[in-house]
């Protein structure tokens, strides 16, 4: 089963806002899936990300979670590698607490190293993180964000070879693939290719568990300038439900676009059709 997630609370949330309004919200559009956007700072109240979770399953709204961004796991200073560790500890002990399925982490940048160097010190930071696992955050999957530019750590095949060593999935942002490659994976073809990339390293079953990104992008030589909305972007969005629906993919498929549950529910709406 495939649900189509809005990223954060919708913006027609009734004042005061916030998280716990968002989900009830995002009910009401008929929303059953929502990316907590942690992207600043993880929350550190253990007693309200547990009513967020609670409201959550109430609501049979299913969550994903997005990390934040100041995560650098080939940092040279070694404050900044301890601390990048931590806030992905962090945020998948607060997605445990919530129940939340999977974690989104924009894992590293190159910093003009070799590719290959650059993956064994993410690698030797994943094996850190992990470790903790066990204790801290059993159910939640760590999944790496394919990136939109070129300076940043984080092609599909990189984090494949990385989730099938460690046993976790990535999150593939097809909007970040088709920004940093300046306008490829945009058709059937391309994203069918995708999707066998992904089985040949995680088995044919992991496509009915996947964790996704979708939105229009503003793209350019050096890769990802902002998030578009549909109509202001080239995304063949319409097809790529089309293929969504073909393949039989499941799991969470998170609408990144500004204008966040109008094309949230398009993507919903296409799908059912």
């Amino acid at each position: 089963m495939l649900r189509i997630a809005v990223a954060g609370s919708p913006h027609s949330t009734p004042s005061p806002g916030g998280t716990l309004k968002g989900l009830e919200r995002a009910k009401e559009l008929g929303i059953n899936a929502m990316e907590l956007e942690w992207v600043q700072r993880v929350p550190m109240n253990a007693e309200h990300v547990e009513e967020v979770g609670r409201k959550a399953r109430e609501l049979d709204i299913v969550l994903t979670v997005h990390a934040p961004y100041y995560v650098n796991l080939n940092a040279k200073e070694e404050e900044k590698l301890e601390k990048s560790k931590e806030r992905v500890i962090q945020a998948l002990t607060m997605g445990q607490i919530c129940g939340a399925k999977s974690v989104c982490v924009h894992s590293a940048f190159y910093l003009g190293m070799d590719p290959k160097e650059v993956y064994e010190n993410v690698r030797n930071a994943t094996e850190d993180i992990l470790d903790k696992k066990d204790k801290y955050f059993p159910d939640v999957n760590l999944a790496y964000e394919t990136m939109g530019k070129g300076t940043q750590f984080g092609t599909l095949e990189e984090l494949l070879k990385l989730g099938k060593e460690f046993d976790m999935y990535p999150c593939v942002d097809i909007a970040h693939m088709h920004a940093r490659s300046n306008g490829a994976w945009n058709c059937k073809e391309e994203w069918n290719e995708i999707f066998d990339t992904y089985t040949k390293y995680l088995g044919e079953e992991s496509l009915s568990n996947m964790h996704m990104h979708y939105s229009g992008i503003e793209y350019g030589e050096k890769g990802e300038r902002k998030h578009l909305i549909f109509e202001e972007s080239d995304a063949n969005w319409k097809e790529f439900v089309s293929v969504l629906k073909d393949r039989n993919i499941g799991g969470v498929l998170v609408c990144e676009s500004p204008s966040l549950e109008e094309d949230t529910l398009l993507l919903k709406q296409e799908y059912k059709r």
